[in-house]
């Protein structure tokens, strides 16, 4: 999370819109290995907790059952010049948007774990345009229980949420108003338009 308080929100619609958005993110922890990190897809229970998947052989599945760890969805993102401001005594910078969940995991049973999997597919299929959603009853039941064991199934009890919405909220609106033209110009459409929407 950044220190500037000027870069952060209260807002909870907010963070479950941008895990919704974004469906997709990676999750910490110090093992008796090392820190490792997986990354792998993320749905909100909209209740304080988020829920994943990971491979039976991952380097965290066999510890993260009772452990604390660390979510972490990043947004969009783009480098800010110093040539977009009119004064010219400024540093290049970079506008980003970030949460990081911390809280308590809980392995998954199996019901939970298809709970998971038919939920993920669901919000996701429904992004695809002029189709019909797939859906898990397409693979026979053998074959997805087998498919099932490969990956366990965890929920994770958010205690902490640390959001960071770093929009150029420290800068002037003129000046705002430059950066997010300079970033929509070289490919950072999705920062700029939160800038636009999200700061006054």
């Amino acid at each position: 999370m950044h220190p500037n308080p000027a870069f952060r929100s209260d807002d909870r619609d907010l963070h479950e819109a941008l895990i919704a958005e974004i469906g997709f993110g990676m999750v910490f922890l110090t093992t008796p290995d090392g820190p490792r990190v997986a990354h792998t897809p993320l749905l909100s229970t909209g209740d304080g907790a988020v829920q994943f998947h990971l491979a039976r052989g991952n380097a965290l599945t066999r510890h993260l059952d009772g452990a604390m760890a660390l979510a972490v969805v990043n947004g969009p993102d783009g480098y800010v010049s110093p040539r977009w401001y009119a004064d010219a005594a400024q540093v290049p910078t970079w506008n980003y948007v970030a949460l990081e969940l911390e809280g308590r995991v809980r392995r998954m049973d199996q019901d939970g774990l298809r709970a998971l999997l038919e939920g993920l597919s669901a919000r996701h299929e429904a992004r695809i345009a002029d189709a019909t959603p797939w859906t898990m009853d397409k693979i026979p039941e053998p074959q997805l229980r087998q498919m099932m064991g490969a990956i366990v199934g965890f929920e994770m009890e958010v205690l902490a949420w640390r959001p960071t919405f770093k929009l150029s909220q420290n800068k002037p609106a003129d000046e705002r108003t430059r950066v997010a033209a300079g970033l929509e110009a070289e490919g950072s459409p999705a920062i700029a338009e939160l800038m636009r929407r999200l700061v006054p």
